[in-house]
């Protein structure tokens, strides 16, 4: 039974992030905050949440006058972990625009690193898609901002011989694209959503939102479309979050432009069968976000950031957003002990006759919010 378990409010307030979880840690990358400065070039930020013990942490501002090379603060990028190292390609802000340099960064020392590369270097883009299979990074789609235009391209960087390479495909190709989602299920790359344009690989603000699921076969490079024909199928968005648990891939939130819609709805995809199912989760759940992070670690999904429109029921701009600085976690295996410490955080139950070590857990529960205090049984 999956259930919302945590909220915590006072984390990192970031949109467009880039994250990926590393043994019990997760490391968020740069993003955005309405109202910061993005017409400087300053190093990107990373912060850090230790699952345990469910703080964050700022790593300290890189010296920007040293000899070590340091992405520059962006949006819209994307990281893959192979190892203890994050490499972070993409993104851009709106001074430097968009980049095209494979950064890492280092889990165990805490620095960055620029690697040679070798090969066709992809042209710099954002709202693109990396996927890791068989310790190869495919990157799909995204807006290409030196040519202005869409891409529906995929390129791979083979981390053992650290070199980049153009994939030639056979089938039809899925349609350009941006701010999509794309994840790895054995040898397959599993596509959803984003934001297409009825002039093709031109943007013409005439928005398309798909709910289709397109497939690359990384074996044979091959495109298909997978005939998802029967269950609950979600709506076409973009800017959602996609992760995968026990061989089905999970969608959470995102935006539909044309409804001028933002989701917190869950779904899941089972390929086997071919077929979505909606996924009711109990509990504190987040309210309908987009540009947001998820990261699994064990049986637990953690969530962070994203924004909001602050009236759900008038049109809005993007000042009308609020950016989000909490945490959620999504368990689809909730230990009876983290389910009792809920009901007794509910119902306010007496705790003299539970045990010495729950009541400890409780104790700091409540006095650190760790857990909030809330459970909408509704779902």
């Amino acid at each position: 039974m999956p259930l919302w378990t945590i909220h915590l409010e006072g984390g990192p307030r970031r949109v467009n992030h880039a994250a990926v979880a590393i043994g019990d840690r997760i490391y968020s990358f740069g993003g955005y905050c309405t109202g910061e400065d993005y017409d400087v070039t300053r190093p990107m930020d990373v912060h850090i949440l230790d699952t345990l013990s469910l703080r964050w942490k700022l790593l300290p501002t890189p010296d920007v006058s040293s000899d070590t090379p340091v992405p520059y603060q962006r949006y819209g990028h994307t990281a893959v972990t192979v190892g203890d190292c994050a490499y972070i390609w993409g993104g851009r802000n709106d001074k430097d625009g968009a980049c095209n340099i494979l950064f890492c960064f280092d889990s165990s020392n805490l620095s960055w690193s620029k690697p040679t590369v070798y090969g066709r270097i992809p042209g710099a883009r954002d709202g693109h898609s990396s996927c890791l299979i068989n310790n190869k990074m495919y990157i799909f789609g995204g807006f290409e901002e030196e040519i202005d235009r869409f891409n529906n391209e995929i390129h791979l960087f083979d981390f053992e011989n650290m070199s980049w390479s153009y994939v030639k495909t056979c089938g039809q190709p899925s349609r350009w694209r941006d701010f999509h989602t794309a994840v790895g299920i054995d040898n397959i790359m599993y596509i959803f959503g984003g934001r297409s344009d009825e002039g093709g690989d031109i943007f013409t603000n005439h928005e398309i939102y798909c709910n289709k699921i397109q497939t690359f076969n990384t074996i044979t490079n091959t495109w298909s479309q997978l005939p998802v024909t029967h269950g609950a199928i979600p709506s076409g968005r973009r800017s959602h979050s996609a992760f995968t648990y026990q061989g089905l891939m999970y969608i959470f939130g995102g935006y539909n432009g044309i409804y001028d819609q933002h989701y917190n709805d869950v779904y899941a995809l089972d390929p086997v069968k071919m077929e979505w199912m909606e996924v009711k989760v109990k509990g504190d759940q987040p309210c309908p976000r987009r540009r947001q992070c998820c990261c699994i670690i064990g049986s637990q999904v953690f969530l962070f950031g994203g924004t909001s429109p602050k009236d759900q029921h008038t049109q809005r701009t993007e000042n009308d957003l609020l950016d989000h600085s909490d945490l959620y976690a999504l368990d689809f295996s909730p230990s009876l002990k983290i389910l009792c410490q809920l009901a007794v955080l509910k119902y306010k139950l007496e705790t003299k006759c539970l045990p010495a070590d729950l009541r400890w857990d409780l104790t700091a529960m409540t006095t650190n919010n760790t857990i909030s205090r809330s459970c909408n049984t509704n779902g």
